[in-house]
């Protein structure tokens, strides 16, 4: 498993996985390649043998108190194997870098692999959307983490800290 920044170069690659992901509400490639290119988030890609398999992003501004986990996203071959949790904690140490003390994500209330996977990693429901993914009128779990009370641990695993 290799995190690394992503790239511009990439965007095709992260498309692919996304349309995949998220047939009835994918991001535009032109939303995402503004995200990739924006001073405000960083994006990370997940590789497997040169090869990209997943990808996320957070939007963290320099120095604000709380920052929101974009996207998380892996081809269905690749789920299940801990990359998902590998790109989350890479992304909230991208978001203790830039000072947040909170991170906030939404996650498909139909989608209870990752709510679980984010319960697991200490982000506490505090809110829902009803009907919020459109066209699937379905809603959205916001979530929280404070990263005050929940500190990451500072023996992250090493693709986590790329």
């Amino acid at each position: 498993m290799t995190i690394r920044e992503a790239t511009p170069a990439d965007l095709d690659a992260i498309m692919g996985i996304e349309n995949r992901s998220f047939p009835t509400d994918a991001w535009s490639a032109e939303a995402m390649a503004s995200e990739l290119v924006s001073p405000h988030g960083r994006y990370l890609v997940d590789e497997h043998e040169g090869v990209v398999v997943g990808y996320g992003g957070v939007r963290a501004l320099q120095g604000s108190a709380d920052a929101d986990i974009q996207t998380i996203a892996l081809d269905a071959a690749h789920r299940g194997a801990g990359r998902g949790r590998a790109l989350l904690r890479a992304l909230l140490a991208a978001a203790v870098q830039r000072g947040a003390r909170e991170v906030f994500l939404e996650v498909r209330a139909d989608n209870p692999t990752a709510e679980g996977l984010y319960l697991a990693e200490a982000f506490e429901e505090i809110a829902r959307r009803p009907r919020y993914y459109q066209p699937d009128d379905v809603d959205a779990i916001v979530m929280r983490r404070d990263l005050r009370r929940h500190p990451l641990s500072t023996e992250q695993p090493e693709e986590a800290n790329a």
